[in-house]
């Protein structure tokens, strides 16, 4: 099972440029947001890795990010439409698919498109990315919006995989604080999944706190997150120091295995599945029966 991967909607797909030339002034688009993949496209790479299924999350959520600059006049068609189109794969791909919509929580329409699904069986959660829609968990508001979200998920009873790392340069232990006081609370037991165990791909100083916020709050009150989940995807490749993966394993050792799954972020890590679990994956030094336990670990939604 890959809990983690993407696929862009032709309708984003087409309005990348756009976003890519707006989000120049923080740098360059990853070319593998760029590249178009097709549905076929992931399943023969999931088929070459033995994997069966995926929870494929909706990019939606680009075309109101307020990155864009100007926005476009067309942002809320664009996001239904890759709704849609999401949502349409696990239709028809009942066995290989599970979909998840996507919104921006900041914006109006971010409850409407929500209530829109809601008694879809075809789809299976929400994806948030508080990156892209420029959340920041220490702004009230922003806070409140978050919160009113995560209920409107519940009601539907819905999962949420959420990108919970900002754009705040100091993101970290604080962040993670509020979150588990004020929003996490707002999912009332419905099943949360932290994309990147916190971060934002990779390992650095702010993803290990984070991490390690969440090892502290769920040592303390171990019973209050039953239902939290952390993905494994994009968080260290054959390069990362030692010395950064070993942290992250010390991580992973107090909060528990039960909690860990693993997830490619495809296509951003590369498109070879097989490589990817077969070659980057035991870069982590994880002992053989750790490894076992996260490769059989499925979340409830992902079944």
């Amino acid at each position: 099972m890959d809990h983690h991967t993407h696929l862009n909607s032709p309708a984003i797909q087409a309005f990348l440029p756009d976003f890519c030339r707006s989000v120049a002034r923080f740098g360059k688009c990853d070319p593998a947001l760029t590249t178009p993949q097709t549905p076929a496209d992931l399943l023969a790479a999931m088929d070459k890795a033995g994997i069966r299924r995926a929870l494929v999350l909706s990019t939606a959520y680009l075309a109101e990010s307020p990155m864009v600059n100007p926005p476009r006049a067309d942002a809320v068609d664009l996001m239904r439409a890759a709704n849609d189109w999401t949502v349409q794969l696990a239709r028809d791909h009942p066995g290989r698919f599970r979909a998840f919509i996507s919104v921006d929580p900041l914006r109006a329409t971010a409850l409407p498109e929500i209530a829109r699904w809601k008694g879809n069986s075809a789809v299976t959660g929400l994806k948030l990315h508080l990156t892209s829609s420029g959340v920041d968990l220490r702004r009230d508001r922003d806070v409140a919006a978050l919160k009113k979200v995560f209920a409107a998920a519940a009601t539907n009873h819905w999962a949420i995989v959420i990108h919970l790392r900002t754009q705040r340069g100091d993101y970290g232990a604080a962040d993670v604080r509020r979150f588990v006081d004020e929003v996490l609370p707002a999912a009332a037991g419905t099943p949360v999944q932290i994309a990147h165990v916190g971060g934002w791909s990779g390992i650095d100083p702010p993803t290990l706190a984070a991490l390690g916020a969440f090892a502290d709050a769920i040592e303390a009150k171990p019973a209050n997150f039953c239902h939290v989940w952390f993905d494994l995807s994009g968080v260290w490749t054959d390069k990362t120091p030692l010395a950064d993966r070993q942290a992250i394993v010390a991580l992973i050792r107090r909060i528990g295995l039960r909690h860990f799954l693993a997830g490619s972020d495809w296509p951003y890590g590369g498109t070879d599945l097989a490589d990817y679990y077969g070659r980057v994956y035991p870069e982590l030094p994880l002992t053989p029966r750790e490894w076992a336990v996260i490769r059989r670990n499925v979340a409830p939604y992902a079944r």
